[in-house]
């Protein structure tokens, strides 16, 4: 059964979310403070549903600590911190999303749901995709440059696996947050800002042979293993 983990202070809002997940099926555990949410992250939950704005830790740190603990889980934060800079330090964090209160109930579930369908792996007849030096395993959610295996969140490799799928061409920004996230997606693409600097920051740290990630502004993005020609 897929575990959810529910870190949110507010009692009206938790009973309502935690409610509503239960409804649809899910194993759901609700804590109300960051203490509780670390050591709760020990059981390795699917996914994590993180507000920031709890009484006794920084959400932010919170979010830093359950990465770390859960590098597999998804996690999505829930908070009325509409600032840029707390999108992007959340995002830097460790989370995979980060969606702004008040939300409406279906809207969270639909994102849950498409979460959780992402960081399943498909079965797929083609399964290795290769860009220049870099390697990309589908099904076994893994990749390579060169005999280095990358680190990367699920939403990195979500995010790479789709441009290199069609490298050297042009993926445009809509499609990325569509097929990475999803796509009914309402908020702002800065999540997808911080998880291309992310990429590139994973790319620039190996070989020569790595492809780049490059920016064709008011289109898209561009996977290629060759540098652009001045």
């Amino acid at each position: 059964m897929t575990e959810i983990l529910l870190v949110e202070d507010d009692e009206v809002i938790g009973r309502a979310v935690h409610g509503a997940l239960v409804a649809q099926g899910y194993e759901v555990c609700w804590v109300t403070d960051g203490a509780s949410a670390l050591r709760s992250a020990e059981q390795e939950p699917d996914l994590v549903l993180l507000d920031l704005g709890l009484p006794d830790l920084d959400g932010v740190a919170v979010c830093r600590h359950v990465r770390d603990r859960c590098p597999s889980a998804v996690i999505v934060i829930v908070t009325a911190r509409d600032a840029e800079i707390d999108v992007v330090l959340g995002l830097e964090a460790g989370a995979d999303d980060y969606l702004l209160k008040p939300v409406r109930l279906a809207e969270l579930l639909a994102r849950v749901r498409a979460h959780l369908r992402r960081s399943t792996p498909a079965p797929s007849h083609s399964t290795v995709r290769r860009v220049g030096g870099l390697r990309v395993d589908v099904d076994a959610r893994r990749a390579w440059i060169a005999d280095r295996e990358l680190s990367l969140r699920a939403k990195e490799f979500d995010l790479l696996a789709r441009l290199a799928a069609d490298p050297g061409q042009v993926v445009s920004r809509e499609t990325l947050m569509a097929e990475v996230w999803d796509e009914n997606w309402f908020g702002s693409t800065k999540t997808l800002d911080v998880h291309i600097a992310a990429l590139r920051r994973h790319l620039a740290g190996c070989s020569a042979d790595a492809p780049t990630v490059v920016t064709l502004r008011g289109r898209g993005y561009r996977l290629q293993s060759e540098p652009e020609q001045a």
